[in-house]
């Protein structure tokens, strides 16, 4: 690796507190194609078993410092053909070790657009902004003689100053010392402050908990950052940044004011001046955009955890599924579904008003049920879903049926989507609708990774952040949650496949174009046959594809084809077959992991091959739990404080929980209501899909707002 490399994986060991030869490896697996998924599973020797979380940290910093250093680079280049470039500045310039000292640095030598200090040299007042800078006992208004010039639009020694001060003011926001003193005073004590736009606060009411606010803008909460930001843009908040201007001024007068004199008084005038029209509005831009990101970062954070605890739902497992969206004056869509997620019937039912066909809607369930062998019935949890659920709980089927209520967040999204227009090309988007329903029961990750994670409605203000920040994060969790569960081969959609370490959208094309021309794949050797699939896809990817009747247990397992000749020596030691070690722990207890360690398969390798022989292509999501809403509540209206009722966490924000407790209008666990102790983050508490009991303390139904308490129902 480079000398650059190197030091680049010196500076992150040290600040993420990792072995320098953990950094080195990792940044050397990554440049020859590893994916995060690949290197924290199978190459942990390399790694020292770092997990996906330092090392998308090692990425992403490397990443930083790269870019950091192709800034250095065009700054040096463009202060040299300035021929501005001396020793001391160059030697500055390279030292500087982050964006923010680089760009102060530059600062003075950026080209600018004509500014008033601009147009102050071309009238030749930078010697007179010397002579006062000097801060000698001269009088500034008899040097100020000297330089009028009405020729130069100077006409008279006030302006001659004026022009002086301008340079002087300059001269002040570009000095580095004074930038960060400025910006440090900023980073502690810059208060943000917000009130509503004259004329608009009826307008803006939403935003009338900010009508009045003043806190430090960095110890704010992210939501409430978001929240006064996306109020400023819509023009609703009049937000204002900065420390107390005193204090300010004070700071930048004892670094430039060396006397007591007149020519001092002028440049304390310039330092003023400087402070209110360049440095302030500069250093409340920068704060702001570290508020932001520091915002942005604390939502993505929530968006990630509850997509990952979604993504990871457990799962009802391969069940010939009665999918059902509801709806009233449009019907209910009913699908049929097999095992494998395929559609095998749908049509529509009424059994709720305007039109009441309630006989043969109960008629039309019952033979569907029939017909397929329907084991499990989903129903949407959105318009008219709990009046479905109790309409399909009273019918008297023949055989024992559980009812769930999914939920469809994003059904809409994908049923429009060219991915559901592909897969089902000549149906409309209710059966879509209701097909995804029904998958999502049998697997949530298989079906939720086909829409847009922003659309599945589990973030907080996932408008307002960075959008591509936050898309690299949600692909990163994505792409986690699949490889974490691993993927079978033969049944799996593009989407889900292109998610794989090391495939993406045309390997997973082409997977699935050679599974529809050749029928099932019988081994994992068999991808080299897909078109474009190389020796490095192989590498990256086999581990986590399963295939689940495959003569070879192995290629069941998470085992990697790579280790495969390990464990036919295990096997050929012990004179068993592969199965056989699967099947009878005795045997696997008989095995000395030392003695299979080789140069590229340690330890850690051969713990993890044992560790998957006992439980091959386990699933490491939890088991289904059954859940079941109170059936004497259906709406809000129904709703009365001190109410107990079942719950289902929906979705999980920096200030608390909504849960959903059955009435079309999640309810909402403020984190001071989770506990009785105190609660930082509510991720201490609960998790996304966790059944939590609620009670009911406030109803507001004009608003549609619930409030809840689980620790004023513990005991209850």
């Amino acid at each position: 690796m480079s000398d650059q490399t190197n030091e680049f994986a010196e500076l992150i060991a040290r600040e993420l507190n990792l072995q320098p030869w953990q950094v080195f490896n990792t940044i050397k697996l990554m440049e020859g194609g590893a994916t995060i998924p690949f290197m924290a599973r199978y190459r942990k020797e390399m790694t020292g078993s770092l997990d996906e979380v330092q090392l998308a940290a090692i990425r992403d910093r490397h990443q930083q410092l790269t870019e950091l250093e192709k800034r250095r680079e065009y700054i040096l280049a463009s202060i040299a053909e300035q021929e501005k470039l001396t020793p001391e500045l160059e030697k500055q310039i390279k030292a500087a070790n982050n964006i923010t000292l680089l760009e102060d640095l530059y600062l003075p030598y950026k080209p600018k657009r004509k500014t008033r200090a601009t147009i102050a040299r071309e009238k030749g007042l930078e010697p007179l902004a010397k002579i006062l800078m000097a801060q000698n006992p001269v009088d500034p208004e008899e040097k100020a003689e000297a330089f009028v010039d009405p020729e130069k639009a100077v006409n008279n020694p006030d302006e001659a100053l004026a022009g002086a001060r301008d340079i002087i003011a300059e001269w002040v926001n570009e000095s580095t010392p004074a930038r960060e003193r400025i910006r440090n005073l900023f980073t502690r004590e810059a208060v943000i402050s917000s009130k509503p736009v004259k004329g608009r606060e009826l307008e803006g009411i939403h935003y009338q908990n900010y009508y009045d606010t003043n806190e430090q803008i960095l110890k704010s909460p992210s939501h409430r950052i978001l929240a006064m930001f996306r109020g400023e843009e819509e023009g609703f908040l009049k937000l204002n940044v900065e420390p107390e201007e005193e204090k300010a001024i004070d700071h930048l007068n004892r670094i430039f004011i060396k006397g007591n004199n007149k020519a001092s008084q002028q440049v304390e005038l310039a330092v003023k001046d400087s402070y209110k029209r360049l440095l302030r509005p500069s250093m409340e831009t920068e704060v702001r955009q570290v508020a932001k990101q520091k915002a942005d970062d604390d939502a993505i954070k929530v968006f990630v955890g509850n997509l990952r605890q979604l993504l990871l739902a457990a799962p009802l497992g391969q069940k010939n599924i009665l999918a059902i969206d509801p709806g009233f004056r449009t019907g209910c869509k009913l699908v049929c579904l097999d095992r494998q997620g395929r559609l095998l019937h749908n049509e529509t039912i009424y059994p709720h008003p305007p039109q009441n066909e309630v006989g043969p809607a109960v008629s039309k369930v019952k033979n569907l049920v029939s017909a397929y062998g329907i084991e499990a019935i989903a129903i949407g949890n959105g318009t008219a879903g709990r009046e479905t659920e109790n309409f399909i709980r009273r019918i008297p089927f023949d055989r024992a049926l559980v009812s769930i209520m999914v939920n469809e967040s994003g059904a809409s999204i994908y049923s429009a989507s060219s991915v559901a227009r592909e897969e089902f090309p000549d149906y409309d988007i209710t059966v879509r609708g209701a097909v995804s329903i029904g998958r999502r029961l049998m697997d949530p990750l298989a079906e939720l990774v086909k829409i847009d994670p922003k659309s599945i409605g589990v973030g907080q203000y996932q408008h307002d952040v960075n959008q591509q920040a936050l898309q690299h994060s949600l692909e990163d969790t994505v792409t986690s949650c699949v490889n974490q569960v691993g993927v079978e081969l033969n049944t799996a959609s593009k989407q889900l496949l292109s998610y794989v370490s090391g495939l993406g959208p045309v390997l997973a094309g082409n997977i699935v174009e050679y599974r529809n021309q050749n029928g099932e794949f019988k081994t994992r050797a068999e991808l080299l046959k897909v078109k474009r699939f190389g020796e490095k896809a192989f590498e990256q990817a086999a581990g986590f594809l399963r295939i689940r009747n495959a003569a070879n247990p192995l290629d069941r397992s998470a085992v990697h084809p790579e280790s495969y000749h390990i464990v036919k020596r295990m096997v050929a030691d012990l004179d068993c077959s592969v199965q056989d070690l699967i099947e009878k722990e005795e045997l696997r207890k008989q095995i000395k992991p030392q003695e299979y360690v080789t140069k590229t398969a340690g330890l850690p390798t051969i713990t993890d091959i044992l560790q998957e022989l006992a439980k091959p292509g386990r699933d490491p999501r939890e088991q289904f739990d059954m859940f079941e809403f109170d059936n004497t509540i259906n709406s809000i209206e129904d709703l009365k404080p001190g109410m107990i009722l079942n719950g289902i966490v929906t979705n999980i924000t920096a200030f608390g929980a909504f849960v959903d407790i059955g009435v079309h209008q999640d309810g909402l666990v403020h984190v001071s209501q989770m506990a009785n102790r105190f609660i930082k983050d509510p991720n201490e508490v609960v998790k996304l899909t966790m059944k939590v009991k609620v009670k009911v303390m406030e109803v507001d139904v004009a608003r549609k707002r619930i409030s809840l308490s689980m620790k004023e129902a513990v005991g209850q």
